[in-house]
């Protein structure tokens, strides 16, 4: 991702937002309109695979006690202790987000290889919070009011409100987030509001991208 701001055409568009905010089906709706989508959270899983560096550093810090039978690790048993102690959750992040960067980096430059005029959404939960937005032509937040976001959290995980507000709190606040934001979409209606403004971001995103190509034209 280092040459997004060199001589070539693509745009690179960070999808973010909170925890049950709706990312997912909002990166789909564009996926569908035709922007190739790097998923964080996907490149997160695929680096603690069993055996991968990032995995041996966090058996190493953390012990046996975050796998599972499988060797796998136990995602929900390391998110409780991370959640709970600043400083562990600090180490973790250090094990696993230079990785993560720097693959999604290769996956951007493969896309623009075979693409070079692609709008290409990467989808970074944590965006903000580890200050990378620098490293995007274009964010799109998508955003739900706090209340609702409690509740989505509490429905699909099955969790208590003490657990999704510690949650919550590991996150910058989704409203503070609104104003680091090029297009925000309000994710709290229906799947058709959510569409139509998806269409409306879509259309300017690609208006943004033919004035890029024609000012690197006249360059």
């Amino acid at each position: 991702m280092e040459g997004i701001r060199g001589k070539d055409n693509h745009l690179l568009v960070a999808i973010t937002g909170g925890i049950a905010s709706g990312k997912s089906s909002v990166s789909k709706m564009l996926e569908d309109l035709g922007a190739p989508i790097i998923d964080y959270d996907v490149i997160a899983r695929e680096i603690v695979e069993p055996g991968k560096p990032a995995w041996k550093d966090i058996v190493a810090y953390f012990g046996e006690q975050v796998l599972k039978q499988d060797r796998q690790i136990d995602r929900k048993k390391l998110s409780d202790i991370v959640f709970q102690d600043i400083e562990k959750r600090k180490k973790l992040e250090s094990f696993t987000h230079p990785r993560i960067i720097d693959e999604a980096g290769r996956r951007a430059d493969e896309i623009a290889e075979t693409d070079p005029n692609a709008i290409i959404q990467v989808a970074v939960p944590l965006l903000f919070e580890i200050n990378l937005q620098y490293k995007f032509h274009k964010v799109l937040l998508v955003y739900v009011p706090r209340e609702i976001q409690m509740e989505r959290l509490i429905k699909r995980d099955g969790i208590t409100r003490e657990a999704a507000e510690s949650i919550l709190k590991a996150q910058m606040p989704i409203d503070e987030k609104l104003g680091y934001a090029d297009f925000v979409i309000h994710n709290e209606g229906t799947l058709e509001e959510t569409r139509r403004q998806v269409e409306q971001v879509w259309e300017e995103l690609k208006r943004i991208q033919k004035e890029k190509c024609l000012k690197l034209k006249n360059q």
